[in-house]
């Protein structure tokens, strides 16, 4: 034999090959030619066929596709491929369906071990001397048994474990003419040749979550060491992304060490924990014959050899530093990702075919219909490429990575929720893997990108947490003063505005205005930013009519600093129109809002989220002026483009949700007012928390819909939820709070001058 791996084609003398295989060497010994009387005892099992795993799962949903697979081929062989990554307990499933083969009364069972044709020819030949065909030759007698196969009406099962290269078995797979036989393979390969001939292939993925958890338990309990069991059993199963595999050996250890599933979970996410320390082979205890990341990676070495561009391990290495759940495929044709592949010499294509090469090899998913997640990898196998990348190439990988993360980010995104969703989680990741490679003399652009979707998404909560945890890092790594630093900071009191948390928004603003007065100047582009987000807060505190005054100068400071049409200047401008709008200015807001709209369509788009804002102010300002009717056909063409490119849960689509609602109502049709009111209390709820103001706000309005309908005590009731909600919330000197406890007192009062 030549030289080379396994994976490779090369010798497999010494090595253990397939799940719960052991090591044996293979040598050629000249079958005894059968007689024209031998007798045959059956039924004859050749292989052996391995042992099932302790607390082996059934996994039904899989064995009903299978035996669905059999019985839609009829007559005509059909063989099952199942499909997938190291560890995923292909080998136990094929090793079931032989062991219910045997007791369902088969005369043949046959378990081969793939890898290489040679394997097969032994096999097969000894399986001909056993059933009386064999003539003394191993190649002859081997296809002296596929022709038995073939003819035969007795019930056999041939298992073909662990193929690695479809073409050396293309004149080695049986077939039955009489329909009493079929084949049964596993392979690592997701490869066009596994499916022909009629094949059909069955993906084999983890365990789901009740099987892992099950899994976990049985294994734990039949050991008597049901105490190791506690409340983290199901996150430590997830930890381990349910492969069979590292859920085999992970609780192999834990038996061993006497550990929970607690203790056992802190070991396993301790950075400074290792794979191989975490699942090391001391708890190989299924005889399965390897370490867990020789296991994870066992098709490595055939990819690489297979590589004609040379981009697999680089591509590999730049996939498991991004989120397991996938990433879009789009990232493989941004110019950084393709210059880490190859500077100046690769293209999309070629990346793609390297993806590809990945995925039939089994190291990755590359699926572009399952976009923006298309390119997954499984996280343990991600883990183990990490654990594998020398030191001085992570910089360079992670810095790549978050180059294109920013080259295809679109702005804004909120018109593609699930794309921003994916790319915030994929910058998640890479800063959880590569966190120092992420920062230089500031931090990536990525990380403020990430924030932004949030903020931008209406995830106030995380967003939040996000920009707190950011602005801490900036403060430690680049100090307190440093523009980077101003600018994360202003973003973080943003993100207290968004929340509601105004006396820390207005002091954080506060001090950061007198920060970049004095650092970059008043006129500076983060100066004027901040000025603005100053002027929102104080409007949201009661402090109308100081506001005016804020905005006219700010618009003014705009318009010279930036010119008449950039969109700062159009922000600014849109937030002038609602100042003057609160404080009884109608005319001049609607002439304002009305410029603010033709401008935002002709520069940024019709489609574009501040001009669907804008659109919005506009309606405030028809109501205030009264102009209902013109409010209400503006209402009902805004909700239908926002449901249409937001999405029906986005935050300005549940503004304009409440504005129909509250439309509905003032035409006097409160019976339609109060179920959509119902629906968007129960969905800010769900999505923004029972705490929000903007929840305590709509089930206020809420409150009084029912009263107007006649549903007088459960209007108070909710009523009187809601202003005990503000006061703990905003305070009792809050305009909302002040409202509602003045709509509170006086139905009260009707009501008991109704009795």
């Amino acid at each position: 034999m030549g030289a080379g791996g396994v994976g490779a084609g090369g010798s497999i003398e010494g090595s253990a090959l397939g799940e719960n295989s052991q090591v044996a060497n293979i040598h050629f010994h000249e079958a005894p030619a059968a007689t024209a009387t031998a007798t045959v005892a059956w039924p004859v099992e050749i292989g052996p066929v391995p042992a099932l795993a302790s607390a082996f799962q059934p996994r039904h949903d899989l064995r009903k596709q299978v035996e669905g697979a059999r019985a839609d081929g009829g007559s005509v062989v059909l063989t099952q491929v199942l499909s997938g990554g190291g560890g995923v307990g292909k080998t136990q499933l094929a090793a079931a369906c032989a062991c219910d083969a045997a007791a369902e009364g088969y005369d043949l069972v046959v378990w081969v071990a793939a890898t290489e044709a040679q394997q097969v020819i032994t096999q097969y030949a000894q399986a001909a001397a056993r059933v009386g065909v064999a003539g003394g030759d191993p190649e002859a007698d081997a296809r002296l048994f596929l022709e038995w196969l073939a003819t035969t009406s007795r019930r056999w099962l041939v298992v073909l474990d662990d193929v690695t290269d479809p073409a050396v078995l293309t004149s080695w797979w049986p077939a039955s003419r009489t329909g009493s036989g079929w084949v049964l393979a596993t392979t690592r390969l997701k490869d066009a040749r596994m499916t022909g001939g009629g094949r059909t292939r069955i993906d084999i993925d983890v365990y789901t979550p009740d099987e892992a958890r099950t899994f976990v338990e049985a294994r734990l309990t039949g050991e008597g060491m049901e105490h190791l069991l506690d409340e983290q059993v199901t996150e430590l199963a997830f930890a381990l992304g349910h492969l069979p595999l590292a859920l085999s050996h992970a609780t192999a250890y834990m038996i061993n060490e006497e550990l929970t599933c607690t203790a056992y979970l802190a070991l396993l996410t301790d950075q400074r924990t290792s794979l191989e320390e975490a699942l090391p082979e001391s708890a190989d205890t299924e005889g399965y014959g390897r370490q867990i990341t020789t296991t994870l990676l066992l098709s490595l070495e055939a990819a690489q050899a297979a590589d004609a561009t040379g981009f697999a391990t680089t591509a590999l290495r730049l996939v498991a530093l991004l989120d397991p759940s996938g990433h879009p495929h789009a990232l493989w044709s941004a110019p950084p990702l393709l210059d880490c592949l190859a500077p100046e010499a690769a293209s999309p294509a070629e990346a793609h075919k390297t993806l590809r090469l990945l995925h039939r090899y089994a190291l990755i998913t590359c699926d572009t219909r399952a976009e923006p997640r298309a390119v997954r990898i499984h996280a343990l196998t991600a883990r183990a490429v990490r654990e594998g990348i020398p030191e001085a190439r992570l910089p360079g990988l992670a810095k790549a990575a978050a180059d294109a993360l920013v080259n295809i980010w679109p702005s804004p995104d909120q018109l593609r929720p699930d794309l921003a969703a994916s790319l915030r989680a994929n910058t998640d990741a890479l800063a959880a893997h590569a966190s120092d490679s992420l920062w230089d003399s500031a931090p990536h652009a990525v990380l403020g990108r990430a924030g932004e979707s949030l903020s931008r998404s209406g995830l106030v909560a995380p967003a939040l947490a996000y920009w707190q945890s950011l602005a801490a890092d900036c403060e430690r790594r680049m100090g307190h003063e440093h523009f980077r630093t101003l600018t994360v900071r202003s973003a973080l009191a943003s993100a207290y505005a968004d929340a509601w948390r105004l006396p820390e928004a207005v002091g954080l603003q506060e001090r950061l205005l007198a920060d970049c007065r004095r650092l970059v100047g008043d006129q500076h582009p983060l100066t004027l930013g901040v000025r603005n987000n100053l002027a929102i807060s104080y409007g949201k505190t009661g402090r109308t009519e100081e506001v005016v005054g804020l905005f006219e100068r700010l618009v003014a400071d705009c318009e010279r600093q930036f010119g008449d049409s950039h969109p700062h200047t159009l922000t600014a401008r849109n937030n002038l129109a609602a100042a003057y709008r609160e404080v009884g200015r109608v005319v001049w807001a609607v002439g304002l809002q009305r410029r603010v709209i033709a401008d935002s369509e002709r520069l940024l788009g019709a489609e574009h989220p501040d001009t669907l804002g804008a659109r919005l102010n506009l309606i405030n300002c028809y109501w205030q002026a009264g102009l209902v009717e013109e409010a209400g056909e503006l209402l009902t063409q805004l909700m239908a483009d926002c449901e249409r490119l937001l999405g029906y849960e986005h935050p300005e689509t549940l503004d304009v949700r409440s504005h129909l609602a509250y439309y509905c109502w003032r035409a006097g049709r409160v019976e339609e007012a109060v179920p959509l009111l119902e629906a968007l209390v129960a969905d800010r709820e769900r999505l923004m928390g029972a705490d929000h103001p903007e929840t305590l706000t709509g089930r206020g309005n809420l409150a009084v819909a029912h009263w107007e309908a006649g549903r007088r005590e459960e209007g108070l009731r909710l009523l009187r939820r809601a202003v005990a909600d503000l006061d703990r919330v905003l305070g009792s000197g809050h305009s909302d709070t002040v409202s509602a406890r003045s709509t509170l007192v006086r139905y009260e009062r009707d009501l008991l001058s109704d009795h």
